[in-house]
């Protein structure tokens, strides 16, 4: 009894864990689906956050940002960050991990 209890728990929570994945991959993916319509909109219209100086010196930043699950900040993403909260309004309720996922898939 108490053996299948303990499987039991453990495929419930793998299960939830699985679902918390898929919800995080699924905003990841609505939020940078957003922030690349928003680019190719400005690219039109206003200097482009995807030609940015600021948006792309970040690239390093971000890709150790995103590596080490937000423990590391450079100040290029910071300004990267800022930079594009101001221009995409999309962006402003966007976690920073979203953000730099993005950066990267400039």
């Amino acid at each position: 009894m108490h053996r299948s209890l303990l499987s039991a728990v453990a495929v419930v929570a793998l299960f939830a864990g699985s679902v918390q994945a898929q919800t995080l991959v699924a905003s990841s993916n609505v939020i940078i689906r957003a922030v690349d319509r928003t680019f190719d909109f400005t690219s039109d219209t206003t200097t482009s956050i995807r030609d940015s100086k600021i948006v792309l010196a970040a690239r390093d930043d971000a890709a150790s940002f995103v590596a080490s699950h937000g423990a590391i900040r450079g100040a290029q993403l910071e300004a990267a960050l800022g930079t594009i909260r101001s221009r995409v309004p999309e962006a402003q309720g966007a976690s920073d991990l979203v953000l730099a996922e993005a950066i990267l898939a400039l």
